[in-house]
C-alpha cells in the first residue's frame, strides 16, 4: 500500500486571511459597565421588607420616648408627694 504525503494545499496569504478571520469572531471582554459578581448577588430587598425595616425602626424610636414619658410622669408625681 502506498500513501501519499501531500503538503498544505492552502497559499500563505490564505492561512493568514483565514485566521485573521476565525480571530475575528472572538468576542473581547468589554471592561466598560463591568460590576463586581458581589453585585450581581446582591439581594434586593422588597417594598414590604423596607416598609417592615421603616416601621421597627420608629418603633423602637417610640418605645424609648415612651420610656422617658414614663419616667417623667413618675418624677412628677414624686414632686407632688413631697
Amino acid at each position: 500500500m502506498k500513501r501519499l504525503a501531500v503538503g498544505s494545499m492552502t497559499t500563505p496569504e490564505y492561512g493568514e486571511w483565514r485566521s485573521k478571520r476565525i480571530n475575528d469572531n472572538i468576542l473581547e471582554l468589554n471592561s466598560e459597565g463591568v460590576r463586581p459578581m458581589e453585585e450581581y448577588l446582591q439581594v434586593i430587598p422588597s417594598e414590604l421588607e423596607i416598609i417592615k425595616q421603616d416601621f421597627e425602626k420608629r418603633n423602637l424610636e417610640l418605645e424609648g420616648k415612651i420610656e422617658r414619658l414614663e419616667e417623667e410622669k413618675m418624677h412628677l408625681r414624686l414632686d407632688a408627694d413631697v
